[in-house]
């Protein structure tokens, strides 16, 4: 591989280069953290927006909903406020993250390749950011509304703990902003020569099912929200189709 002198590096200098990307991105992640731990009020604010009546999406839809959250756990508050903390450093810090990686990749790729390679970590940002507005903006709260009208009988209140609540959380927005990452991948190794599109037309079916599957595996596994997080994955799919060479 050629470094950024380009000249030929060595094994230990791939380690150094490698060590220097770690560094500065876990540095980014830890300025970020402490910089949503400091402003808790403002963050929370956001994470349990959802939960509330004026959600946006319940007011599109003329709704009544709400949720209460409660606390069990002693010192789930403060663990929660980290891992929120944390978890959204990495969701600003994901354009830089990317650039990082992208300087350490770049100089092992051949010159016809870097071009659809550099498309494809440009664009990954975009479809990260675009996956954590549906988790959020739509799946998340579909969710939640499906939860809390669910039950195996009137005698069982549905009394929601935070934790609860954080964890789907989770798995909602920054999950789903990962599975938005699909077309990347195959923007990038249609780069190199691994996958065509043909390919991938070829493999619509088998597609489907793995996106049902997905969505079933995130969501609560009721019909509609499997369409409402299927719907997109699969669009990505075709988008990816459209993205891949011939």
């Amino acid at each position: 591989m050629a470094g950024s002198s380009g000249g030929e590096m060595s094994f230990w200098d791939h380690l150094e280069e490698l060590r220097g990307t770690l560094v500065r991105s876990i540095i980014a992640l830890c300025l970020a953290s402490v910089l949503f731990l400091c402003i808790r009020t403002l963050l929370f604010k956001a994470v349990l927006w959802p939960s509330r009546p004026d959600f946006i999406l319940y007011r599109l839809l003329g709704l009544d909903f709400s949720m209460s959250l409660i606390n069990i756990d002693i010192s789930a508050q403060f663990f929660v406020h980290l891992k929120i903390s944390f978890l959204c450093a990495a969701v600003v810090t994901f354009p830089y993250i990317v650039w990082e990686i992208w300087k350490f990749v770049a100089p092992a790729l051949y010159d016809n390749e870097r071009k659809s390679v550099s498309r494809a970590f440009l664009l990954s940002s975009w479809l990260f950011y675009l996956g954590v507005a549906v988790g959020y903006f739509i799946v998340l709260p579909v969710c939640l509304m499906f939860f809390m009208n669910y039950s195996v009988s009137p005698d069982v209140v549905n009394t929601i703990s935070l934790g609860s609540y954080i964890g789907l959380f989770t798995s909602m927005v920054f999950l789903i902003g990962i599975l938005f990452e699909f077309p990347t991948v195959i923007l990038a190794l249609s780069g190199m020569g691994i996958v065509r599109r043909d390919m991938l037309r070829k493999g619509r079916k088998f597609a489907i099912v793995a996106v049902l599957l997905l969505s079933a595996l995130i969501t609560p596994s009721d019909p509609f929200s499997m369409f409402v997080l299927a719907l997109p994955l699969y669009g990505l799919y075709e988008f990816s189709i459209l993205m891949a060479r011939k």
